[in-house]
């Protein structure tokens, strides 16, 4: 894929008017549903919805807060499965006609700094941009053991990113300058994934 391509080449979204405005769950899951249909995916997004979530409540943030926190998650590859070419333009462009907040908006944008030339900034830039990789490798390791989550430590998921082959398609880069750039410890985010991940046989938030 050209990397070029997807370069969203501006550095605002959203309109500032708009802060603290957000979906529905209904108007969420709608959209959800409207745009994937690969589960794999629903998965992931739902999976690290639920992490945004869990480390906005760990920061001591309110509920609403917590909210929309889930909701740059939950959203954040919307449009991979149908516009691979335009991802993420479409989901961003789609958010921002139906007047949500910037912040939220933003977060979708700068999630893969390297392919769209957004950096994240905020909070909640960098803490979506350090799940979503790590999120998904954790996710493939829990699959290949016969007890799932229970159990998993920081030092199996290490090795695992260690094996180049396992998950080839995760970027170890992009989990190392996620890490630094929230300044968190790779093994303090691994931890966190693990305790907080959801299983897939599990109850989502939504």
């Amino acid at each position: 894929m050209n990397l070029s391509s997807m370069k969203l080449n501006r550095d605002y979204f959203g309109d500032p008017k708009n802060k603290g405005r957000i979906l529905s769950e209904d108007e969420a899951v709608k959209l959800l549903n409207d745009w994937v249909k690969n589960e794999k995916l629903i998965v992931h997004m739902k999976q690290v919805a639920h992490l945004m979530a869990k480390y906005a409540e760990f920061k001591g943030m309110d509920q609403a807060d917590q909210y929309r926190w889930y909701l740059a998650g939950l959203l954040h590859d919307a449009d991979w499965e149908k516009w691979p070419e335009s991802h993420c333009r479409l989901i961003i462009e789609e958010l921002e006609a139906r007047e949500v907040d910037p912040e939220i908006i933003r977060a979708i944008a700068s999630h893969g700094p390297k392919y769209f030339g957004v950096e994240p900034k905020s909070d909640m830039d960098k803490m979506l941009y350090a799940f979503d990789e790590l999120s998904g490798l954790i996710h493939a390791y829990s699959l290949m053991r016969p007890e799932g989550y229970a159990g998993m430590n920081v030092k199996g998921v290490k090795k695992r990113l260690k094996d180049k082959s396992f998950a080839a398609q995760v970027s170890r880069e992009d989990i190392s300058d996620a890490a630094n750039r929230a300044g968190i410890s790779l093994d303090e985010l691994i931890q966190f994934v693990v305790i907080h991940q959801i299983d897939t046989r599990d109850k989502f938030l939504l």
